[in-house]
């Protein structure tokens, strides 16, 4: 009798907790995502929350900081999964994932340092930011490797008698998935949409935020204001990129050897300096050499008192 009454009232408080976090959760309307592609798999799992965040404090969030933000989303590839406002939600949850994290690390070890729950805070905050940024890079890096395959088809088209806007749609016929036959396939659809040619492609330049992509659309562009043909114009292009590719990648296998020199004096060089001292202390130990009395200061030195 005595435990009956607070089991009441712990299974009341209870079930009051849960509805109103049911209620929470169902006044949040749900997001229509027919045009929109998958979110990425971190803000999947915690799609619910973001959705409610967005709907009880999207309105705190600035409107510059809603135009950068798509920028960056945009260059990134992301515009059509994630809008700024949920992408500030994810900053917001990674952010106290990673203090709750902390705290339950610390807590297993014993430990009060509340600097290390700041610390998670501030890192969790800051982790979308550096994710994003890697995501516009590898997107930049693969579109730069690409580029010269899709040159090659549109030259190919072009000079069998085909226009650009059919060499660009054979280009993406035959190339396999990728950010580039993305964006060449919304050039494509902003053509067919009314959209000038020469706008859907500086809008190509704006998204990707690439110099190679950038030279390409320039040499377009100019080459049917003077009504030049395009053939020579992409081939040369084309073989600009190439030699561009090849000599990032000699840059790279030479800066190779003098990013491996801090790993090397920082971890490996240590060890086989103590592999080697351990290996001759043995011996010493072993012929008597430490007993000579030259070693004796560095002997009282190890077995200082205290």
């Amino acid at each position: 009798m005595d435990l009956l009454i607070p089991s009441l009232l712990f299974g009341a408080m209870l079930a009051l907790i849960v509805w109103n976090a049911y209620r929470v959760f169902a006044v949040v309307p749900d997001q229509d995502r027919s045009y929109l592609d998958r979110p990425p798999f971190g803000f999947r799992v915690a799609w619910p929350l973001i959705n409610a965040f967005v709907h009880y404090f999207g309105s705190l969030i600035s409107q510059n900081y809603r135009i950068v933000t798509l920028l960056r989303l945009r260059k990134a590839g992301l515009d059509y999964m994630l809008s700024p406002d949920q992408f500030f939600a994810g900053k917001v949850l990674a952010a106290i994932g990673f203090a709750l994290f902390a705290y339950l690390l610390v807590s297993m070890l014993g430990s009060t340092a509340w600097y290390f729950m700041l610390i998670g805070l501030i890192a969790g905050f800051y982790y979308p930011e550096l994710w994003l940024r890697e995501a516009t890079g590898q997107r930049n890096k693969s579109i730069f490797r690409a580029l010269p395959f899709y040159l090659d088809i549109i030259i190919l088209a072009v000079e069998a008698g085909t226009n650009f806007t059919g060499g660009l749609q054979q280009a993406i016929n035959k190339a396999t998935d990728g950010p580039l036959r993305q964006e060449f396939g919304r050039v494509i659809r902003d053509i067919r949409a009314g959209k000038p040619r020469a706008d859907a492609l500086r809008d190509l330049a704006d998204r990707v935020d690439s110099e190679s992509v950038r030279r390409v659309v320039s040499s377009i562009i100019q080459a049917e204001k003077t009504g030049s043909s395009l053939g020579p114009v992409l081939k040369a292009q084309a073989d600009q990129l190439r030699t561009a590719r090849f000599q990032k990648a000699e840059k790279m296998a030479m800066e190779a050897p003098v990013k491996l020199l801090g790993p090397l004096v920082m971890f490996i060089f240590p060890n086989t300096f103590l592999i080697i001292i351990f290996v001759i202390l043995s011996s010493a130990i072993q012929k008597g050499v430490l007993t000579w009395p030259i070693f004796k200061p560095l002997i009282w030195a190890f077995n200082w008192p205290g």
